[in-house]
């Protein structure tokens, strides 16, 4: 009997966190923090980055360009309608990566064909097929998706599918746009597709599939399972709405699963959960505790039947080991006698950079500043710590002077703070019905922001009482919505800053783009 494990093919693995990701209410990046991302995918051996909609702002033009031209071992992929002026600049942001690809997409149901294009079958045809030709004549690689395809005609689809691949698409994507799709049908919609489009095999299928009903992974697997070879997915799940398929949870399924499987990706699993963290503490979306593979509570056990199986025979409840995805593999840790050279060295591990040597001085002044108030500082606290150093470096940034705040039972908390704005020290003092309360209405008296607080968030960096704070602020104004973080070993302090550093967003319009649609 051959028991030899038979070749399995290839699935690309299509990360798009920084386009479809950021498209979460208050998620949006600079260019900075989309480059530390992109590395860190690169280093987890993503095969596509999509690092951006290039049309849709100067500031998502500029990052996209920033990251084709910093990493090397991944294809960049910038998505752009189907129209000449969007697919000329995802092309000119392109023109420096050492493997690029420009992404293009039309919608195909009826109901966005109809409500949002306002235009006949015929013409949605004849725009994706010239699209996809003045897409071939600027780059190679040319991806092509049907957005809403799993609300869409089959016929009409088989015909747009043959159409683009012969205009020279060499991917076809069939995106399940609103999450509406199920297993059984999403597989089969693509079995079906491949067995009737006469030029399928000159083309890889594509999914991305979106969660609202849930089953964003589980879609994309059954996908798999009937001959889709690329699938579009995001860290932690982010996204619009509900969030995009989980990359960590796909890749994991097919490792885990080897047995039904019949794919393999190159994507080295111990970078998923240093990189779920990152992504966390850029865009201020943390992760529930009880999330697959990057949750805390992913691989704890509190049942003693549990701890009795695990401590004889860890495969009793475990089906993965928790080092093989990045968890408990940070050993080595810095503290106060830690100097630059140390410093420095594993915030190049880290992936992570300053722009200049002013700012890497004060990243270390700030871990300094961190190591006499914590015993140990490990990988987390080093991501948020960068991150907070980097979000009060200009000169129009909101930053906190110093900040005073008393609380007492059966008294009003008062806080006082001094806030630095153009060079300039401002300072206020307001009573609230709780400490961070008072904070925020002390600020308010000096800034006036007339914005909506719709979400205040506290999450420790690591474990201990003596573990950093990271806030999360999420202000509204006239539709705008906003993500802030700030980090402190105290929250209070670390709650100041967040707003701070939302209200510094909410009056920079560069920091957001329009969001033109996508798959």
């Amino acid at each position: 009997m051959n028991t030899k494990e038979q070749p399995k093919e290839k699935l690309i693995i299509f990360d798009t966190t920084l386009r479809d990701g950021e498209q979460s209410p208050g998620a949006s990046m600079t260019k900075d923090e989309k480059i530390r991302i992109a590395k860190a995918l690169e280093k987890m051996r993503v095969d596509v980055i999509e690092a951006g909609f290039a049309i849709s702002s100067q500031g998502d033009f500029e990052s996209v360009k920033a990251i084709a031209n910093t990493v090397t071992e991944s294809r960049i992929c910038s998505l752009s309608r189907a129209i000449s002026v969007d697919i000329e600049r995802a092309a000119e942001a392109l023109k420096g990566a050492n493997a690029g690809r420009i992404h293009t997409f039309i919608a195909t149901s009826p109901i966005h064909m109809k409500h949002k294009l306002q235009m006949a079958p015929e013409q949605v045809l004849a725009q994706a097929v010239g699209a996809v030709k003045i897409a071939r004549d600027l780059i190679d690689d040319v991806e092509f998706s049907l957005e809403d395809a799993s609300r869409s005609e089959f016929e009409f689809m088989c015909r747009i599918t043959e159409a683009v691949i012969d205009a020279g698409a060499r991917t076809i994507n069939f995106p399940d746009t609103v999450g509406y799709s199920d297993p059984i049908e999403y597989g089969a919609m693509i079995k079906r597709l491949m067995n009737t489009v006469p030029n399928a095999d000159k083309a890889i299928f594509s999914v991305h599939c979106h969660n609202d009903l849930g089953l964003a992974v589980a879609n994309s697997l059954a996908a798999v399972q009937n001959g889709a070879r690329q699938v579009e997915c995001t860290i932690n799940g982010l996204g619009e709405r509900a969030g995009n398929a989980s990359l960590e949870e796909l890749v994991m399924a097919i490792r885990t699963r080897r047995d039904i499987f019949p794919v393999e990706t190159r994507i080295d699993p111990v970078h998923i959960v240093p990189t779920s963290r990152l992504v966390s503490s850029i865009t201020g979306f943390p992760v529930q505790p009880n999330k697959a593979i990057v949750g805390a509570n992913a691989f704890a056990h509190e049942s003693g039947i549990h701890q009795d199986g695990i401590l004889k025979f860890r495969e009793t409840y475990e089906i993965m080991k928790a080092e093989d995805v990045g968890w408990s593999t940070n050993k080595l840790s810095l503290g106060k006698l830690s100097g630059r050279a140390a410093f420095g060295a594993r915030l190049e591990e880290l992936g992570i950079s300053f722009d200049s040597k002013e700012e890497f001085n004060q990243a270390f002044v700030r871990f300094k500043e961190l190591a006499d108030k914590k015993r140990e500082i490990f990988d987390e606290d080093l991501q948020a710590l960068v991150s907070d150093v980097q979000l009060g470096t200009g000169a129009d940034d909101l930053t906190v002077i110093d900040l005073e705040v008393l609380s007492k039972s059966g008294q009003l908390p008062h806080a006082k703070i001094g806030i630095r704005y153009q060079d300039k020290d401002h300072r206020a003092e307001a009573n609230g019905d709780g400490a961070v309360d008072a904070i925020f209405n002390a600020i308010e008296i000096l800034v006036n922001s007339e914005t909506n607080l719709q979400l205040y968030s506290v999450n420790a960096v690591t474990q201990g009482t003596d573990s950093q704070g990271e806030v999360t602020v999420r202000l509204e104004k006239d539709g705008r919505i906003i993500n802030g973080q700030g980090a402190d070993t105290d929250i209070l302090l670390a709650s100041a800053k967040a707003y701070l550093n939302a209200l510094t967003l909410m009056r920079n319009p560069g920091r957001l783009h329009p969001q033109l649609g996508g798959v």
